[in-house]
């Protein structure tokens, strides 16, 4: 049953896919009736060719689609990464249009007619994936998870993923206790039964197992997850789960055996080049920008007080490389005096009245453009740390180093998915995002995090 419920969702899938294709086709007929609205001579020429032009959009605008993510069964986005995703794939499908039509000059459908159509296919798109999303909140549209184990470990479900948003894509049928392990699990969501896993699996009509044992030595039954296995069920360990559904990897649970062999940590040649290319036209392109704001802060930053207007700070790099990093100064000259180092606190007396402001709105981070031109950081990338915290967090945190195997960025996703940190609980929950990161990273994800940033320095997310 279960590859029949997974057969539904491919059918799903390609049904949206046809649906968009054709809302597509229809936009760029919509929009030549718009453009040729006086013109029906204009209009019956367009026409001739129009199926196979709009075809061709259409076509163009859902592999690009493809490309940013939008085609994914069992990744969920939020909502404002979704609309990210949406507005990224039409720009990049629109220039790949723009790039076909100068190759192939009969498929061109003009200038007026392009930009309607892409208004309009977004609206649509975006229109019917509200009301397909709507849809598939009920559960019959979202994979039904079986957890093996009701423990310390299966009970993170529950806690850390309790709220109906971070449950989007998946519901849970119901706990199985491991024999001989302690049971966490509230008891009306354990499965009471004398029934094998795969019997269990296939009566409730399970997609997923997800296996979550307080201890696997000699726990496991291995026969009847291949059973499983078999018959079309994927079988899925808590870590792999939590970094899907959260985006994030669990410390508690992770093992350096499920870092080692899960994948990712791309250091490829192609990876290395294309995150320095989005890193020099990034940060070029901001500075093109941001220079006159540069300017002010740092004339306000000289009237305020004296000292320099630059602070620059040790951080540990890449691999544990130290360099310097710079900053807008924002607190005062004998903010350390006696040499301790000390995170940033909420209203902390040490910053200066221009610092506070810079700080909100971040413009004390904008030199940091150079380190990042300079090749110390990327644009996108685990927050540097100065050597007195990493060497604390080092003996504190589990996996804190596995950070470092990628250049500090200006921003980052843990900056995305978590405030400030100033203990060493903030840097371990950090330290989750970081990983998922560092597991995960590549062009579209540096390019979403970029723009999710806006968000985060528009409402003052995160800064002190």
């Amino acid at each position: 049953m279960s590859i029949a419920l997974a057969s539904r969702k491919s059918r799903a899938l390609v049904l949206l896919w046809l649906a968009e294709m054709g809302l597509l086709m229809l936009a760029v007929i919509s929009a030549a009736g718009l453009r040729f609205l006086r013109n029906s001579e204009g209009y019956a020429v367009f026409f001739e060719s129009a199926p196979e032009r709009a075809f061709l959009f259409a076509a163009f605008i859902t592999v690009s689609m493809v490309a940013f993510g939008l085609y994914q069964v069992h990744v969920r986005h939020n909502r404002m990464e979704f609309f990210i995703r949406l507005l990224l794939s039409f720009a990049f499908g629109g220039v790949s249009l723009l790039v076909l039509y100068y190759l192939v000059p009969p498929a061109y459908i003009g200038r007026g007619v392009l930009a309607l159509a892409l208004a309009i296919g977004l609206v649509a798109v975006a229109a019917l994936r509200m009301a397909v999303g709507r849809l598939v909140k009920t559960d019959i549209f979202r994979r039904r998870v079986l957890v093996l184990g009701a423990g310390q470990n299966a009970d993170l479900i529950n806690s850390r993923l309790r709220r109906r948003s971070d449950r989007q894509s998946f519901v849970v049928v119901g706990f199985l206790a491991v024999p001989d392990q302690p049971v966490l699990v509230p008891e009306k969501l354990l499965l009471n039964t004398d029934f094998s896993l795969s019997e269990i699996a296939e009566w409730l009509q399970v997609y997923e197992i997800v296996v979550a044992p307080d201890e696997r030595r000699g726990a496991l039954p291995m026969e009847e997850m291949l059973k499983c296995a078999q018959r079309g069920i994927t079988v899925t360990d808590l870590s792999t789960f939590f970094e899907r559904e959260a985006g994030m990897v669990k410390l508690s649970v992770a093992d350096p055996s499920w870092l080692a062999f899960g994948g990712g940590f791309d250091h490829s040649i192609p990876r290395r080049l294309n995150k320095r290319f989005f890193d020099l036209v990034a940060a070029c392109a901001l500075l093109l920008v941001a220079w006159p704001a540069m300017l002010v802060v740092a004339a306000c930053v000289a009237l305020e007080s004296r000292g320099p207007i630059l602070y620059r700070q040790t951080r540990i790099g890449e691999n544990g490389r130290r360099f310097e990093l710079i900053k807008f100064r924002s607190m005062r000259v004998d903010a350390e005096a006696d040499g301790v180092a000390r995170w940033a606190s909420e209203g902390d007396d040490r910053t200066t009245r221009v610092g506070r402001i810079i700080r909100l709105v971040r413009l004390d981070e904008l030199p940091q453009l150079f380190n990042v031109i300079r090749g110390d950081m990327s644009f996108v990338g685990p927050r540097p740390e100065r050597p007195q915290f990493v060497d604390m967090l080092s003996q504190e945190v589990r996996y804190y180093n596995v950070r470092h195997c990628v250049k500090p960025g200006l921003t980052g996703w843990a900056q995305l998915r978590y405030p400030y940190g100033a203990s060493v609980q903030d840097a371990e929950e950090k330290l989750t995002f970081d990983l998922f990161y560092v597991k995960n990273h590549g062009l579209v994800f540096d390019l979403l995090i970029l723009l999710q940033t806006v968000e985060v320095v528009l409402f003052h997310r995160g800064s002190r």
